[in-house]
């Protein structure tokens, strides 16, 4: 037994209607009967008036249509079907005896789906019909597993949302008071060892409130509940604002932190907390994959009508073939002093830079280092 057959086998056919429509009483009787014995349902119509009042209100799921009828012809009922909106889907089997190449191929053009010639058999009939009907719970096992798919991801991305709000606050609490201790007290004071597992756990759960932060942002705006708040601001707000934040960072791995406006005075209309997020992640992510005592650079240019915010790093680089796949799948990664990194932010850092109508751009050479940058859109001048 092949597929087809299979899946036909488990098909319950009671639970499927099929119109047939024909001006001859006694083919309208002949196919119900046929078609009530292979257990299907079956509705009526002996005009193209009548069988679109029936399709529009019974919703069948498959029509057999006589073509030859007095009032409205088979072919312009398929024509005033495919144009309504509840019933342009419904499969459409002609009954006729026209089987000229012209006949078949203006059948097809009106909507036809599939063509029974009369004569015909019981066999022919029920195989055809049930090719159609076979088509009709494929569609209707996609939709279903569609909806349970949207279901599922709309109910995982509100556990993230969930579980970052409720893990950010208290892990922000915990970073505070790291901060402090890590400022205020030193190595002599409690020992080199101590010293080091508390800077240790201050940079792990400053990663980890980085993490939650991208991943409530993330699950918002898949959710749709993230909306793009536009402000006009100059570029270098943002930049000199991540600079000063990220400067102190940089400097525990050595590694020097400068900015460049190369094109002064560049204004955009966009979210700024959205791109104050693009801007973080990039430069996060340089600091980890740069090794010490090496630099980065802020790089602020006019690209055509955008503006152009690139960092970039000297640091490890990446493979050709990865470059592709950065924004659109995370992934582990660790930076040159094991600092962990789950790809997250860099989907997060993509999907914004579209939402506020930018993108963004990626260039590396192995071993010699990257360039990420963000463009978003001038401020358009009154």
């Amino acid at each position: 037994m092949n597929f087809g057959e299979n899946f036909e086998s488990k098909i319950n056919r009671s639970d499927y209607k099929i119109l047939v429509v024909d001006d001859v009483v006694s083919n309208v009787l002949l196919l119900k009967i046929l078609l009530t014995n292979e257990k299907f349902q079956v509705l009526t119509a002996n005009n193209g008036t009548s069988c679109i009042e029936t399709a529009k209100s019974q919703h069948p799921d498959l029509i057999l249509l006589d073509v030859m009828m007095p009032d409205i012809s088979g072919f312009d009922t398929a024509v005033i079907l495919k144009k309504e909106a509840a019933t342009a889907d419904i499969p459409i089997i002609f009954l006729t005896a026209l089987n000229s190449p012209a006949d078949l191929v203006h059948g097809f053009q009106v909507g036809a789906n599939d063509f029974l010639t009369k004569p015909f058999n019981k066999e022919e009939l029920v195989m055809r019909v049930m090719h159609q009907i076979s088509l009709v719970a494929a569609k209707r096992i996609i939709v279903q597993q569609n909806e349970e798919l949207r279901r599922t991801i709309n109910n995982r991305d509100k556990m993230y949302s969930v579980i970052a709000h409720d893990l950010r606050s208290p892990m922000a609490s915990i970073r505070m008071v790291l901060n402090l201790v890590v400022q205020t007290v030193s190595p002599e004071a409690i020992g080199p060892e101590m010293f080091y597992l508390i800077d240790k756990a201050n940079k792990e759960t400053e990663e980890t409130h980085d993490l939650l932060d991208n991943l409530l942002k993330w699950t918002k705006s898949q959710t749709g509940r993230l909306k793009v708040a536009y402000q006009d601001f100059e570029v270098m707000d943002v930049v000199t604002g991540v600079y000063g934040i990220f400067t102190m960072i940089a400097e525990t791995k050595k590694i020097a932190l400068t900015m460049e406006e190369k094109d002064t005075g560049l204004k955009v209309r966009a979210d700024k907390d959205m791109l104050n997020t693009v801007v973080r992640n990039f430069l996060s992510n340089a600091i980890k994959f740069t090794p010490e005592n090496s630099s980065i650079e802020i790089i602020v240019t006019r690209k055509d009508d955008f503006a152009k915010i690139s960092i970039r790093d000297h640091g490890v680089g990446i493979a050709p073939e990865r470059i592709e796949g950065l924004f659109h799948k995370g992934e582990t990664t660790y930076g040159t002093n094991n600092e962990e990194g789950s790809g997250l932010g860099l989907q997060l850092c993509k999907d914004f830079a579209v939402k506020n109508g930018g993108d963004v751009e990626v260039e590396s050479t192995l071993g010699e280092g990257s360039t990420f940058s963000v463009i978003v859109p001038l401020l358009k001048e009154e």
